[in-house]
């Protein structure tokens, strides 16, 4: 990936931190309380830490680490989904994927109306929507599905039709969060196919996965997390090499 290329992702020194609470009776609970509130029974978590870093438009990155690392987090940052407590995100061009099955979905909507408030939401006009729908329906593999309400959907119907829905707006920014580990094995291989044409076309990908095979051979350059920090960013096949070993000792 040349230097030269547009930055679509610029995140500089972003921190988050969340609350965890630690009440475990209501004992304890009193206790503190009779005590004048001395003390606290909560504590802080520190899911991101001074992160930096930017990529580049048509990157395929990969973000590593074992669990609570921050690397969901991270990535719901750079979708909007999360404001930093401190530093900056700044993203350009569309964004979009799947953090969450199903997000964004209402219940109570066909899969048809879902399309059309998803497709919505991620910027596409009622034109582009209408010209894609049949294409959108026949790579989800709804068919006859398509005017049921959603409540009614497998957790494999969501992903298909999620995923469909995503790729279809065209995005110039594309997340994708553990996404693959659901759903059978030859929509698994139709949605790498699906990601390796947006990658071809200069398209920006950020997965996450703990699936160090499919990184290896979807991504270019890992990033990994611990403890909310960046340890590593390099080709993705070395990031691999190095969290593997880190998990072996």
């Amino acid at each position: 990936m040349s230097e030269l290329s547009p930055i679509t992702v610029e995140i500089k020194g972003i921190s988050k931190q969340f609350v965890l609470r630690h009440t475990r009776s209501i004992k304890e609970a009193l206790i503190w309380f009779l005590k004048g509130r001395k003390g606290d029974l909560s504590a802080k978590f520190h899911a991101l830490q001074d992160v930096s870093l930017d990529i580049r438009q048509g990157e395929t990155v990969a973000l590593l680490g074992f669990n609570g690392s921050g690397k969901s987090t991270l990535l719901k940052h750079i979708s909007g989904v999360m404001t930093p407590d401190e530093g900056t995100v700044r993203t350009r061009g569309r964004v979009a994927g799947l953090i969450e099955v199903g997000a964004g979905f209402h219940p109570d909507l066909s899969g048809r109306d879902n399309v059309y408030l998803n497709a919505a939401i991620l910027g596409m006009s009622e034109t582009q929507i209408k010209e894609r729908f049949d294409s959108i329906v026949e790579f989800a593999e709804i068919g006859e599905f398509i005017d049921t309400e959603v409540r009614f959907y497998s957790s494999g119907m969501y992903l298909r039709l999620a995923f469909s829905v995503a790729v279809h707006s065209d995005p110039e920014v594309f997340l994708v969060d553990e996404i693959l580990a659901v759903g059978d094995e030859p929509f698994q291989r139709k949605c790498l196919e699906k990601i390796q044409e947006l990658s071809d076309a200069g398209q920006t990908l950020v997965v996450v996965s703990h699936d160090l095979d499919l990184v290896q051979r979807v991504c270019s350059r890992g990033i990994l997390l611990e403890h909310g920090r960046v340890l590593k960013d390099g080709p993705s096949h070395e990031v691999v090499e190095f969290l593997r070993s880190r998990s072996k000792r």
